[in-house]
């Protein structure tokens, strides 16, 4: 048995849409193979240590809450490209896309500094991107399908060193235009999709935690799958529905 350290960023500021419900996932996915989990909650004020972590997650917040963490998101970035350097995984969502680039000018031209480890830059829009999304993802040599919902104002572009999370089939994405939507780079993920997003896309926490793993014992794993009909039939329902919708 292996326990993954798990650093849950925020908790208090940033969980809109229910965004907490991720870390239930990783937790469950990981007892469900004979493995646990210690969460520890990380807030303004609290020391982030790289070393102790094997996974780093961070959900979404609104613009008042971005700015409430910024400075002291700042105060800890140093040690949080650290860990992505070392191979922490990483899943940070909407606001924590924009947080994890290099920065983020917001709606009143603040411009909020990020952690740097995802190559992109983020700028507040004129309108909301709002509504169910579907990508076609791919990580490594993983192709699959992820579904979600978006609200963001926030206009992300990426640098050369980020590649995207999956290819918009349905929705907007990471601008609206460019056809991304989200942010790979190393064994980061940022994401605008909200949901949350890990019950409906367990192959996205299963390559989560094979990271996490992977960092734990310093070795390749491979996680045995779990055979959960009720979980993918969830999926493949939320993608007709979000087809369906205009």
């Amino acid at each position: 048995m292996t326990t993954v350290r798990i650093c849950h960023l925020y908790p208090d500021n940033m969980n809109i849409y229910g965004d907490r419900g991720n870390i239930s996932v990783l937790i469950k996915r990981l007892e469900w193979r004979g493995h646990s989990a210690i969460v520890t909650r990380v807030g303004i004020g609290e020391e982030f240590l790289p070393g102790d972590f094997d996974l780093c997650y961070l959900g979404g917040g609104q613009d008042r809450d971005q700015n409430i963490i910024a400075s002291d998101l700042a105060n800890k970035a140093a040690g949080i490209r650290s860990a992505a350097s070392d191979g922490v995984a990483f899943l940070w969502v909407c606001g924590g896309i924009q947080l994890a680039g290099h920065e983020y000018t917001d709606s009143y031209g603040t411009t909020l500094p990020g952690v740097g480890i995802l190559d992109l830059e983020t700028v507040a829009g004129e309108e909301r991107l709002i509504g169910d999304v579907v990508l076609d993802a791919n990580i490594g040599d993983d192709s699959f399908t992820i579904v979600g919902y978006e609200n963001h104002i926030g206009r992300t572009y990426l640098g050369p060193d980020a590649r995207p999370l999956g290819t918009v089939i349905k929705g907007f994405g990471n601008n609206g235009t460019s056809g991304d939507e989200g942010a790979v780079q190393q064994r980061v993920i940022g994401t605008y999709l909200h949901g949350p997003l890990l019950p409906k896309n367990p192959i996205l926490a299963d390559e989560l935690l094979t990271w996490s793993l992977e960092h734990r014992s310093l070795g390749k794993t491979s996680l045995e799958p779990l055979g959960d009909d009720f979980t993918e039939a969830a999926q493949a329902r939320a993608i007709e529905r979000a087809h369906a919708k205009r």
